[in-house]
């Protein structure tokens, strides 16, 4: 059994209620939501929230939704709670809540690699196309190995490319950004939200250098598909548009 976990929270500090942003008529949630549905590959699909605002939103449209704790330190932390309440799960995906024009191809793509038993984590990459997503510390890269394994994470360039400036990497295209989508195998899931917070993490604010450090391994595949979250409310203006598409 596949089950696709939404984490969502109110209390944003960029966008305070952004789960229940209004976008042409739905809630970002429920179009998040429904992306998820539309993949195909999902058995079930839950939004794990602290709020009641959202969890009775998420009811209403006849979503399934469950309460978890306040004090979760991150979206995965809230998602393996949840996790728990269904042992029967194989394969969890963690699909972020502000990301309401995921591709359903993309959940098809994280999920596909477990048809390998030697898979434990799995997440999407895409090339970086443009110099602004490269040089930006709010956009995650990585650098992957043989066979899709992610070697390391980071909000600075990587790999440095020592012989060419700066200013022409873009040109070069050997960048890729780290979509934030996860599958997991269940037993995983809960094995690497125990583990104590590592110094990288700490230093790059990005918890899979966490599981890294701890020795998992993490299968990153390859996305044409853009990435459109949504952050604050002028990103959000700025997507809008996009639903007319």
């Amino acid at each position: 059994m596949t089950i696709a976990i939404i984490p969502a929270r109110y209390n944003s500090s960029r966008f305070p209620g952004k789960p229940l942003a209004d976008m042409a008529g739905k809630a970002m949630i429920q179009r998040v939501y429904e992306r998820v549905v539309e993949a195909g590959v999902i058995d079930k699909v839950v939004v794990a929230t602290d709020d009641e605002r959202i969890f009775n939103h998420v009811l209403s449209f006849g979503g399934a939704a469950q309460m978890t704790r306040p004090d979760h330190a991150s979206g995965t932390d809230r998602v393996a709670e949840v996790a728990a309440h269904f042992p029967e799960a194989k394969i969890i995906v963690n699909v972020q809540g502000d990301e309401p024009f995921i591709d359903p191809q993309q959940i098809a793509s994280v999920v596909g690699p477990f048809s390998d038993q030697g898979v434990a984590i799995a997440t999407l990459a895409r090339p970086i196309t443009e110099e602004r997503e490269l040089l930006s510390p709010n956009v995650v890269k990585v650098v992957r190995g043989q066979h899709g394994r992610g070697l390391y994470f980071s909000r600075h360039a990587i790999p440095y490319l020592r012989d060419v400036p700066i200013g022409k990497w873009i040109d070069q295209k050997k960048h890729l950004q780290h979509l934030g989508l996860y599958a997991y195998r269940a037993e995983v899931l809960a094995e690497i939200t125990a583990l104590p917070k590592g110094q990288l993490e700490a230093d790059e604010s990005l918890e899979q250098l966490r599981w890294l450090a701890a020795g998992y391994t993490i299968h990153v595949g390859l996305t044409d598909l853009p990435a459109i979250g949504i952050d604050t409310p002028e990103d959000l203006a700025r997507a809008l548009p996009l639903l007319k598409r």
